[in-house]
């Protein structure tokens, strides 16, 4: 991601004319060094600067957004979307100051832009509220990230904070091709989506996100994928493998181990991570629908495979989400399990840059309380077992295009999506196309 110096901008202003406004605010009436002084110390107290001296400041980010036209068997209609919260148009600044050799200071905050939040989008709702906000039915600037941390070079960074915990986005950060944006195991598209009942033309209970993330909220993979307050561990890189741990309110805690290398003419990386909830009082928020007292776990493991001369690479990710409620006198349980595989090839074939060519499929399912149904919207049966199953089958095909000179990618994709929730009724197929493009600054 390019970064650049805020410090940059106050030459950037000059030019454009923000001196000459700052001028004019200031008296002119002194000799010339004073004035220029003046007008420089205005100029600064009115603009983002690099630091305090001591601590820099970063600013980066992207802005990102997409048309969709989709169609779930009886109607169709095109939007414009973010590409949805935690991974739409955002801003982040970033600092760090030297305290002793090998030793440093810094944070991060980063703020979110939303417009229109593809996670809460649907046939009703044409501009998505922020999925983080909801219930609130607003969009706007968001904090998604707020921290500080201490870093060692030996001995790795503690940060303390509103941060993605050692879990988070964990198994998605893996892919390397190129297409993680447009393509990966989150129902970012579709998430709020009503399914429609093939015949009656109904809209049923279910979304397509489903609560296959069980009271951590839907979207098929990357549970508990949000930033919560908590204490994470990151350690050196040691031969390729690095560590995280962290531990947030209310005891939720969360371990990951990760290696990247290169083996001959072979690119190579994977993840295996583990997130557990031991008393969540948490909810799925879009629904309202609130569990306490509970243990919920997440396993998570994923791998990237890239041959450097042809260009042809690999991607799966496989997550396990786990729940159980021992104080429910039906013993509630559930569980959900997503399999996700992508391959495709990344060649440089003209001057803009990589061309990234790409064919995913996805195959979810969940069991117990919480797989949802097109009758009621959840599964009476509060135990596992094949009776008791909802599945959601995805497969796709898509195109990026990176354009090196101005740090953007462009695509265009397909998906295609199948859902059963073993009651026998039939339901109608999900397809969309979405074009989109995302430019770093």
């Amino acid at each position: 991601m390019t970064k650049f110096r805020v410090g940059a901008l106050v030459a950037a202003g000059v030019l454009a004319g923000g001196f000459a406004t700052s001028a004019s605010a200031a008296d002119l009436g002194g000799n010339c060094c004073a004035d220029l002084e003046e007008r420089i110390a205005e100029l600064e107290a009115t603009t983002a600067r690099k630091g305090n001296r001591k601590v820099s400041l970063t600013v980066s980010g992207w802005v990102g957004q997409q048309v969709m036209w989709w169609d779930d068997g009886r109607q169709s209609d095109a939007y414009v979307t973010d590409l949805g919260s935690t991974i739409a148009s955002h801003v982040k600044f970033t600092g760090q100051a030297t305290i002793l050799p090998g030793w440093y200071a810094g944070y991060v905050l980063h703020l979110e832009a939303t417009g229109s939040d593809s996670l809460t989008t649907s046939q009703n709702v044409v501009d998505g509220p922020n999925a983080i906000l909801v219930p609130h039915t607003v969009n706007g600037v968001s904090t998604l990230q707020s921290f500080w941390f201490i870093k060692s070079d030996q001995l790795g960074k503690v940060s303390i904070g509103k941060e993605s915990d050692a879990a988070d986005n964990a198994a998605i950060l893996v892919d390397g091709s190129g297409s993680l944006v447009p393509a990966n195991w989150v129902a970012f598209d579709v998430n709020s989506f009503f399914i429609r009942e093939k015949g009656t033309g109904n809209l049923s209970p279910a979304v397509w996100g489903g609560n296959y993330c069980q009271s951590w909220g839907g979207a098929w993979g990357d549970c508990a994928g949000i930033p919560r307050n908590s204490v994470r561990y990151d350690s050196p890189t040691f031969g390729g493998f690095s560590g995280s741990a962290s531990w947030g309110e209310d005891d939720l805690w969360a371990i990951t181990g990760r290696y990247a290398g290169e083996w001959h003419d072979f690119k190579v990386a994977g993840v295996a991570s583990y997130t557990q909830s031991n008393d969540e009082n948490c909810c799925n928020i879009a629904s309202g629908f609130v569990i306490t007292n509970n243990t919920q776990r997440y396993f998570q493991a994923a791998g990237y495979v890239e041959h450097t001369p042809t260009g042809l690479w690999m991607y799966g990710a496989y997550g396990h989400d786990d729940y159980s409620d021992p104080t429910n006198l039906t013993g509630t349980r559930g569980q959900s399990e997503t399999w996700y595989l992508k391959g495709g090839i990344r060649q440089r074939w003209n001057p803009l840059g990589h061309t990234v060519l790409y064919g995913e499929y996805e195959h979810v399912h969940g069991e117990g309380v919480f797989a949802e149904s097109g009758v009621d919207g959840f599964a009476a049966n509060g135990n596992f077992g094949p009776d008791n199953r909802d599945t959601t089958k995805i497969w796709g095909l898509g195109v990026v295009q990176e354009i090196d000179a101005a740090a953007m990618s462009v695509w265009l994709k397909y998906r295609h999506l199948e859902y059963d929730d073993n009651s026998g009724i039939q339901f109608d197929d999900f397809q969309y196309f979405s074009f989109g493009g995302l430019i770093n600054y």
